[in-house]
């Protein structure tokens, strides 16, 4: 069985010896071979030349014993593609070119049969990593969430509290849905666009889905993630990664998505138990851990992979990103264990 057969296997919730492990957002500054890299390009630049970005998500592949490779992209190329660019700020964090304010703005944004054409070079990076993995390793494309791609622009950037956006949501629901009707819209045609150039399956990241109001989730972002789904082919594996928003899990289960990963504050063993079956569970060590030592990071995975003996549809992972402080022989400690594991 192929590293690939292994990832998919487990989407399916199929018996298998060993969990399927790969890392959320594998390219970062914790690789000296990315540094390097971004020594002589900026990440616009990595992100928007296929050469650079095939580079990037493969990098991670030469080192680790990983069973997939995910897209080296952002999730703002869709506001870009839509015309409203961003910019990294000095201080950190991501600002928009403008913050969308009103109903105009959101009428002016470019036509979204024109994303396709815009974000051409995603599938050419993803063309050129189907052949250089050869059907060994499985090849993850993604994207953002209506809502969250919706906070960056109308917040105008990365944001502590916000605000606008809940305002936008409460106060003005007609252009808050005609906004994320834009972005569903465009996100179904960027979906559709990587599965053609060969993605084997797309994560959805609702980074932010855990800072509305409960009783809200539904109308600010879930509502919108299952019309994506249903537009995407029947049965391809959908990867929801949705932060803070474990009260929801039950609902995202069933929005037709086939696995849902998890942040690290959840127990995974009881999320896999409170599932469906048909449903896969994918995380969820802490990202934190990866900054300590070997032995650490070898009993907490461990720990972790007890704690799912017997169990179906689970694929290893960090509960979100790895962090640019995450050392090396941490990283190596982590998949030596996962990959010497025997459910």
């Amino acid at each position: 069985m192929t590293s690939r057969d292994r990832f998919l296997a487990a989407a399916a919730c199929q018996p298998l010896e060993r969990p399927p492990i790969w890392v959320m957002r594998q390219a970062g500054r914790y690789l000296p071979e990315y540094r390097a890299l971004k020594a002589k390009s900026s990440f616009l630049e990595m992100v928007k030349t296929p050469a650079l970005a095939t580079e990037v998500t493969l990098q991670p592949l030469r080192r680790f014993a990983l069973d997939a490779a995910i897209l080296f992209s952002d999730i703002l190329v869709i506001p870009e593609a839509l015309g409203q660019s961003y910019s990294f700020r000095d201080e950190g964090g991501i600002a928009m070119a403008y913050r969308l304010e009103t109903r105009a703005q959101v009428d002016a944004l470019a036509p979204v049969s024109a994303v396709p054409e815009r974000l051409n070079y995603v599938a050419e990076t993803l063309a050129i990593l189907k052949k250089e993995l050869a059907g060994q390793k499985a090849l993850l494309g993604f994207g953002g969430s209506p809502w969250t791609l919706a906070t960056y622009m109308v917040e105008g950037g990365s944001s502590d509290d916000f605000e606008r956006v809940k305002l936008l949501f409460y106060t003005d629901r007609a252009t808050f849905d005609a906004l994320l009707e834009k972005l569903t819209t465009a996100l179904i045609a960027y979906f559709q666009m990587q599965i053609r150039a060969g993605a084997d399956a797309i994560q959805i990241f609702d980074s932010w889905g855990g800072i509305i109001a409960g009783p809200d989730y539904e109308a600010a972002s879930l509502r919108w993630i299952r019309a994506i789904v249903t537009a995407l082919p029947k049965d391809f594996p959908i990867i929801l990664y949705a932060k803070g928003t474990a009260p929801h899990l039950t609902d995202q289960a069933f929005s037709g998505v086939k696995v849902l990963s998890v942040d690290w504050t959840n127990d995974l063993a009881i999320v896999r138990r409170n599932l469906p079956a048909n449903v896969a569970v994918q995380g969820n060590l802490d990202p934190v851990l990866m900054q300590t030592t070997p032995e650490i990071v070898r009993t907490a995975t461990t720990r972790l992979l007890e704690s799912m003996r017997g169990s179906n549809g689970h694929i290893f992972n960090l509960g979100h990103g790895i962090t640019p402080s995450a050392k090396l022989e941490c990283m190596q400690s982590l998949v030596d264990t996962v990959t010497g594991w025997n459910y």
